[in-house]
Formats: C-alpha cells, sequence, structure tokens
C-alpha cells in the first residue's frame, strides 16, 4: 500500500506513521524561548537588588546648621555680658629638639604642640633656622609654615 510515497509494509509497522520530522527551527525557537526566559530572569533579579533612593523630608520647624538666620539675635541681660578683651598677640616659637619640630609659648618652656615632623623634610637653609628657632605671631602662621614645607 502507498501512501505519501512511502510503501508500508502493513498494520504492524508503524515506522514513520503520525511521526512528524522537526527540522533545526524548532531547537532556534526553543533556544528562543529559554534566552528570552533568562533575559526577564536577570532583569528582574537586577531590579530587585538595585538601591533603593528615598527622598527624606525636612521636619517642620527645624533649623539645620546650613541655614542661615536672617533675624537680629538680641541679648536680653546685658549686664551678664562680658566683651571680649583683645589678648596681647601671643608669639610662638618653632624649633627643632632631637630631630623633631616643637612649637614653644612665649616663656620658651612651655610646649605647646609636639609635631612629629623630621627636620630631614625641609630643605638645608631652612633646618639651619629651624635649629635657631623661628618667631611666629600667631599658631596659624605656624601651620601655614608647615604646610608650604610638607604638602
Amino acid at each position: 500500500m502507498k501512501r505519501n510515497g512511502l510503501l508500508s509494509k502493513g498494520r504492524g509497522d508503524r515506522t514513520g506513521r503520525g511521526r512528524v520530522r522537526k527540522g533545526y527551527g524548532w531547537y532556534l525557537v526553543w533556544g528562543l524561548v529559554i534566552l528570552a526566559t533568562a533575559l526577564i530572569c536577570f532583569g528582574a533579579g537586577a531590579l530587585a537588588a538595585r538601591p533603593k533612593v528615598y527622598q527624606e523630608s525636612a521636619v517642620p520647624g527645624t533649623v539645620y546648621e546650613t541655614e542661615t538666620v536672617t533675624e537680629p539675635r538680641l541679648v536680653i541681660n546685658q549686664k551678664e555680658v562680658e566683651p571680649v578683651s583683645a589678648d596681647p598677640k601671643e608669639e610662638f616659637y618653632l624649633v627643632s629638639e632631637t630631630g623633631y619640630l616643637l612649637v614653644f609659648a612665649q616663656d620658651k618652656s612651655t610646649i605647646c604642640l609636639h609635631t612629629h615632623i623630621p627636620i630631614t623634610e625641609f630643605p638645608q637653609k631652612e633646618q639651619d633656622r629651624l635649629r635657631e628657632g623661628i618667631w611666629f605671631e600667631s599658631m596659624m602662621e605656624i601651620f601655614q609654615y608647615l604646610e608650604s614645607y610638607t604638602s
């Protein structure tokens, strides 16, 4: 018996019957389905793992340090307020002792600051000046001097 151009050996032989041969197109379709599923899962995981940013609102009636106050500030009890007296300029003495720089007060005996900066970080001319000692009018001048040579 001939069906669709094939010879059939009878009812007992079912080879080729009901079976449709699928080409490589089905593999391509299933591969695309698996790829799409993987991309969807990856995208969902990335969205779930991203850091969340919350916008915080200001607390009503709170003044933060960064805000400026424009209203005048009055002192209620003027009698107890003492004016700040201008101290005479206190001078400081920067000198090298035992290879490190120290800052002394005017009396040259009170240590104000241990700098832990070795004198070897300075040029030879400055090393000679530091061994003799240098006077500064303020601590800020000392910091600026040290910063200019150590940075």
